[in-house]
């Protein structure tokens, strides 16, 4: 009577056994439902462009010598490709700004009443803040537009044509600016950018003989490689 008494206290303990174990092993995650962590993409907010630059002045001229306005004279300045390398800073996804450098020169001959005179050279350091906004909704195509500030300095100024001397004054200009980048992955992209400057410098030729303004409002075409950190 005591083994099947026993018996069955023994066969009962089992079972319960078995029933908690099987309670606690469907509380615990299968490992094979378990969703894994998503990767996450650290975005960083700084991009930069090298740029093949066309940079193709729009001249006109207003001129004097000896304080005696000369109707008609104007110049005619050179067209000039030359690299170029910005760097940009993005605050949000679609708000940024770009820093434009880069240098030009340029031969300046007289047009108009003074065509065919040999004026002179000079190279332009015309750094470039942009403040951009960059449209997001077109996939791959990341098209943007910016206005901003331009200083242009020149430097290694040259008379040329019997000229004694021929010097342009530091000045500040409007930029205007339209572009896209096309991504073809997440750090590399083509970029094709334009930009309109409008820049008015003050002229001196032979110590201030001949003076006036030049406007030079160039038009600035550029192709090259982004690359988005």
């Amino acid at each position: 009577m005591k083994s099947v008494v026993l018996r069955t206290c023994l066969s009962a303990f089992l079972l319960g056994s078995s029933a908690i174990c099987g309670v606690q092993a469907a509380d615990l995650p299968s490992s094979k439902s378990a969703p894994l962590a998503p990767t996450m993409t650290v975005w960083n907010p700084w991009m930069i462009r090298g740029r093949a630059l066309v940079v193709m002045p729009q001249e006109s001229a207003k001129l004097s010598i000896g304080g005696v306005r000369v109707p008609g004279a104007d110049v005619s300045i050179s067209t000039s490709v030359v690299p170029e390398l910005d760097i940009s800073y993005f605050f949000t996804k679609n708000i940024a700004v770009e820093l434009v450098l880069g240098v030009t020169p340029h031969n300046v001959k007289g047009a108009g009443a003074l065509a065919g005179a040999r004026i002179g050279s000079a190279w332009l350091l015309p750094p470039t803040l942009m403040l951009q906004y960059h449209f997001t909704d077109f996939g791959v195509f990341k098209p943007y537009v910016g206005v901003g500030v331009n200083y242009t300095m020149f430097f290694n100024e040259k008379a040329k044509g019997g000229f004694t001397s021929f010097n342009l004054q530091d000045t500040f200009g409007l930029a205007l600016q339209g572009g896209i980048d096309i991504m073809l992955d997440q750090h590399w992209g083509l970029n094709l950018d334009v930009k309109k400057i409008f820049l008015e410098p003050k002229v001196k030729v032979n110590a201030g003989l001949v003076t006036g303004k030049v406007k030079i409002d160039p038009w600035l075409f550029g192709a090259g490689i982004t690359y988005k950190f």
